[in-house]
């Protein structure tokens, strides 16, 4: 079994709109094989809790406007360190990196096909490290610039 169309397409487009507000590591898997409730995963990441919630909002109006999708759950709302819509087709996991790092999802489905996302969502791969990087630069330069 593999992800079916419209399940591509929500990803696609769900992927894209994470990029949009600059989520970073974007990438999705086809679960359909090993799961009977839904047919493929996005994960995202953001270095702070309001980004985390702004990537949520962006996908959840995107997938809405643009393809007539809703979420039948929303999870994780209170604290945005780790946001979980669930549209049957797709579930999309927005996680604060600490959360990311920590749970490291990616090793959980890594025999699972990845799928293809569009160029901005592959784009954000390595920003987390990136980011991380360059505010240890900061804490290590003690003023806050990168050295």
């Amino acid at each position: 079994m593999t992800a079916t169309d419209r399940s591509l397409e929500l990803i696609h487009t769900a992927a894209q709109a994470a990029a949009d507000k600059l989520a970073h590591d974007v990438i999705a898997y086809d679960v359909s094989d090993v799961l009977s409730i839904t047919d493929a995963f996005l994960l995202a990441s953001a270095p702070n809790d309001r980004q985390v919630k702004s990537i949520v909002d962006e996908i959840e109006e995107r997938l809405s406007k643009e393809l007539g999708a809703k979420p039948v759950r929303r999870e994780g709302d209170r604290e945005a360190r780790w946001i979980l819509l669930d549209y049957v087709d797709i579930v999309v996991h927005v996680q604060h990196s600490e959360e990311r790092v920590f749970y490291a999802l990616e090793r959980l489905w890594k025999d699972c096909p990845e799928l293809e996302l569009p160029a901005d969502a592959k784009a954000t791969r390595g920003k987390a490290e990136e980011h991380a990087k360059l505010h240890a630069d900061e804490d290590a330069d003690g003023f806050g610039e990168p050295r």
